[in-house]
């Protein structure tokens, strides 16, 4: 049944993927709800053909049906930011889910003004994260848009019951849809994600079938292989001298991280909601380009500034794992992460390896890095080690009066 919001829905924009569970979704606002529904569906790189969700659209009798290709949009206005910060929630994940449902709910809500619906509706459960994602941005782009999430509101709670009403609808169902998935994943240019069901005890080592991005590292090459990432303002804009679209460098990385293992990484974290989650993520090119980033960074970047930055990325990588993407605090600090970024340019050489990818060599005409003053050999006067005496000693002071008080 409809939710608490009793007014009549005339027409609403469905995030549609084309698969099983958004399919049952198109019909179930069409019966529940007896109101228009408009389609979209983004390409941003999941790796599947977008054009079939057209077909099945149609079948189910959609009028405008928007697909569209945002891969160069995903990647320059959402993930190059976010990797300006260096962001990893919990340490570990760079956030690749995260970032893409803020650029799927931002166009969801311009295609809704473009075909004056009063609502949107998506396909996220009530016990994931994506909901609120979704949901944040709807509202802080439209505050009175209507929301629909079926999940939190149909009897529908089983994939068998699920297959039972796209049965009794004609719905076309993909013959591997008719088990139980082993796990669930979830794709983008970033990076692909799987969970749920073979997945679920955090004890048990993944297979190797869960992984479709990345070689095994025992099985990738035995010769390491270099390459080399142009930063300008903090984004990279070249790969071993290439200039290339952000999209297009992406792709790149991608295929290097994919022929040397690199970019897993099995974790269970802390959801929005409260509980936690297992998840195992592929992002090899991003995980290269993560490694790059730092490295440039440590040659332009004032320390003051390294570590005003370093003390941020908590909160700005949380925020974005939340789903508070256009929050005024995260574009406070994106403002900041962005003016650091200005002398963030030159080039870093990373070694690709076995699952790993480190820094191995970077430069840049922005540099900091004075081998006059770090030089072990006679420094020509660069630096009065005598200095450090006074420097120590200072610094050292409350610590004397600390100790001889007794404390």
């Amino acid at each position: 049944m409809p939710a608490a919001d009793t007014k009549p829905v005339k027409k609403v924009v469905l995030a549609y993927s084309g698969g099983l569970d958004t399919s049952v979704i198109l019909k179930w606002l069409q019966e529940t709800y007896n109101c228009e529904v408009v389609t979209f569906t983004a390409d941003i790189g999941q790796g599947e053909e977008v054009e079939p969700a057209r077909k099945k659209a149609e079948m189910l009798g959609v009028k405008q049906i928007f697909i569209e290709d945002l891969r160069e949009e995903f990647v320059r206005d959402f993930v190059m930011p976010m990797f300006r910060a260096n962001a990893l929630y919990e340490g570990t994940y760079l956030l690749g889910t995260s970032i893409a449902r803020p650029l799927i709910a931002k166009r969801q809500i311009e295609i809704a003004r473009e075909t004056g619906a009063d609502a949107v509706a998506h396909g996220a459960t009530g016990k994931g994260n994506d909901q609120v994602r979704f949901e944040l941005t709807y509202y802080a782009l439209e505050p009175g848009i209507r929301v629909i999430a079926p999940w939190r509101e149909w009897k529908l709670e089983s994939r068998t019951k699920l297959i039972d009403f796209a049965e009794k609808n004609q719905i076309p169902i993909a013959k591997d849809k008719r088990g139980e998935a082993p796990f669930s994943t979830d794709a983008n240019l970033l990076h692909i994600s799987a969970e749920g069901k073979a997945l679920e005890d955090p004890w048990h080592e993944p297979e190797e079938f869960v992984y479709s991005r990345t070689v095994a590292p025992e099985k990738a090459p035995d010769k390491p292989q270099y390459v080399e990432i142009e930063f300008e303002r903090g984004d990279p804009v070249a790969v071993d001298g290439k200039r290339l679209s952000p999209a297009a460098l992406l792709t790149r990385l991608n295929e290097i991280g994919h022929d040397h293992g690199i970019g897993r990484l099995d974790l269970v974290e802390n959801r929005f909601v409260g509980m936690k989650s297992r998840g195992v993520y592929e992002t090899p090119g991003g995980s290269i380009w993560h490694v790059a980033h730092r490295g440039i960074e440590s040659i332009t970047l004032d320390r003051g500034a390294a570590h005003l930055k370093d003390d941020l990325m908590p909160r700005y990588a949380e925020m974005i794992y939340n789903g508070f993407w256009f929050a005024p605090e995260r574009e406070m600090i994106q403002a900041l992460i962005d003016k650091s970024q200005e002398n963030v340019s030159g080039t870093v050489r990373v070694k690709c390896y076995k699952g790993h990818a480190r820094v191995v060599g970077r430069k840049s005409p922005k540099s900091l890095y004075s081998l006059a003053h770090v030089t072990f050999e006679a420094d020509q006067g660069a630096y009065n080690q005598r200095d450090a005496e006074g420097f120590i000693k200072l610094n050292a002071l409350r610590l004397r009066l600390a100790k001889r008080r007794g404390s």
